[in-house]
């Protein structure tokens, strides 16, 4: 009955699925309001309940993420060019890399860095084929970065372009419109023109910031002739946002750092691995399934969905356990900096709006294994949903009831409450402490020039969490689930570069 009144009613499905993730986020934010007064004893359970799940989580995490730095370690240190000539020693050449990256009013020196990272790939650099796909409505400054860029390091590679993007009418201004469009240009040389095998081509979405570990293509070479249904799968490295993490103020380095030590703890979680902000897959599976959507903002968890739903379930996602550095938010002055950070993060936030396609697909979809496609679309729904509950679930929500109910607060359970629920969160503190040691590791050097007092005070920048966790996750992430309530939508803006 759900399944039918879905097809038969697409626009009123769709807007019950929209408003769905903003009614529930702000009915557990408020229910250890309204409920102290009314079930106090209820609200107590779902607090102590809160707290074990994010204990749970934060063990998880930590085990996980402790598994991922050592893998990573051992393929960033791997010979893979030598396993490839070993292994496939008639093939690995055959394969074509084409890479998009996408770029609205970035700086020429950026994007300079991004083409001088790809050019210190150990794969031979003939295979790879970048598309530089800039916004039209850039004017002629874009033309201008693009035939700097083409004349410096068009020799480098296998083919440089530069394409313009127009705007077309029904699209949405940002990254998956402008991703479609240098994708399709990329297959019209490449394949259209060049005649080289759609099956032996890969494709890359590439951020403008993002910097390659030199192995990665190499890797994602031998990811795609060792494996078994190359065309079904989306392979994911572990994006790290180090690429200016000493540069940027300390509230932001701290997000950096628990952002980048998070999505190499995803590279460990099958169930819960989505392609992310830069990524590669096959030119043929993208052909097939009709490129990225243009009518959307979030392009990454869209792409992956729209893939699983149009294979029916038989579409994966894959690691590759190698670092892609990328730029924290970051802009002139500490304010502007913290302006752009929480813009960036509402935009994260958005992907929520991707909930009602996920959702609606998951009830009409046929052919796809119940369980497999129940799990797959919990974990992400999961995570969406209570992205602006949980600070308010474990900072506040165990001091309201005794706080607001002085009876309630007589009682055993009410004196106890607090204690409890501080038990569990400090317990969890040992994902906290992992976070710390795995990103100290791994982050780049610290610059010389830096002051020795800033270097002793910098662990204690930790402590902000509590006020960093409400400014810059619970509040966009209710700003971006009441915006989508409403149907105020937001637009695209790209996260400002310096």
């Amino acid at each position: 009955m759900i399944k039918r009144y879905v097809r038969r009613h697409p626009v009123r499905s769709q807007r019950f699925f929209e408003i769905l993730p903003g009614v529930f986020s702000w009915s557990l934010i408020l229910f250890p309001v309204w409920g102290s007064f009314l079930v106090p004893h209820i609200v107590a359970y779902y607090v102590i309940a809160f707290a074990v799940y994010w204990l749970y989580r934060s063990i998880n995490l930590a085990v996980l993420s402790i598994a991922a730095h050592l893998r990573i370690k051992a393929d960033s240190a791997f010979d893979w060019v030598a396993d490839l000539k070993k292994t496939y020693p008639d093939k690995y050449q055959t394969i074509q890399h084409l890479i998009i990256i996408p770029t609205y009013k970035e700086p020429i020196a950026t994007l300079e860095r991004t083409l001088t990272s790809l050019s210190q790939q150990s794969l031979p650099l003939n295979q790879l084929h970048i598309m530089l796909s800039f916004e039209k409505r850039e004017g002629s400054e874009a033309e201008v970065k693009a035939a700097q860029l083409l004349k410096d390091f068009k020799p480098l590679f296998g083919n440089v372009w530069a394409t313009f993007h127009p705007d077309i009418q029904g699209e949405i201004k940002g990254k998956s419109s402008n991703t479609s469009w240098g994708a399709r240009m990329g297959k019209k040389f490449l394949v259209d023109e060049a005649h080289l095998d759609i099956g032996k081509i890969t494709i890359t979405s590439e951020d403008a910031d993002a910097r390659f570990h030199h192995h990665y293509f190499s890797d994602l070479t031998y990811q795609f002739l060792s494996s078994k249904d190359p065309y079904n799968r989306v392979w994911q490295g572990g994006i790290v946002f180090y690429n200016n993490i000493w540069e940027v103020p300390g509230p932001v380095r701290v997000l950096a750092s628990i952002f980048s030590v998070t999505q190499l703890y995803i590279l460990m979680r099958k169930d819960r691995l989505v392609n992310f902000s830069t990524y590669s897959t096959t030119l043929k599976h993208v052909d097939e399934i009709g490129y990225w959507d243009t009518d959307v903002i979030p392009e990454d968890y869209r792409l992956f969905f729209k893939s699983y739903f149009a294979k029916k379930g038989k579409f994966e996602a894959e690691p590759i356990f190698l670092p892609i550095y990328a730029d924290a938010a970051q802009s002139d002055g500490f304010w502007s900096t913290m302006f752009n950070q929480y813009e960036q993060l509402k935009r994260w936030a958005w992907g929520v709006s991707d909930d009602a396609y996920i959702i609606r697909n998951y009830i009409t979809s046929e052919d796809i294994p119940f369980w497999d496609k129940t799990v797959r679309v919990f974990k992400v729904v999961e995570d969406h949903f209570l992205w602006p509950v949980n600070w308010f679930a474990i900072t506040i929500a165990a001091m309201l009831p005794p706080f607001l109910n002085e009876n309630f607060g007589r009682t055993i359970i009410g004196k106890t409450l607090p204690q409890v629920t501080s038990f569990l969160l400090t317990l969890s503190l040992v994902s906290m402490i992992v976070i710390f040691i795995i990103d100290a590791i791994n982050r780049p050097p610290r610059p010389k020039k830096r002051r020795i007092l800033s270097m002793i005070l910098q662990p204690l920048e930790f402590l902000m969490l509590p006020v960093i966790g409400f400014f810059f996750s619970a509040l966009p992430g209710i700003d971006a689930h009441t915006r989508l309530l409403l149907g105020k939508y937001i637009e695209y803006k790209v996260t400002e570069k310096v």
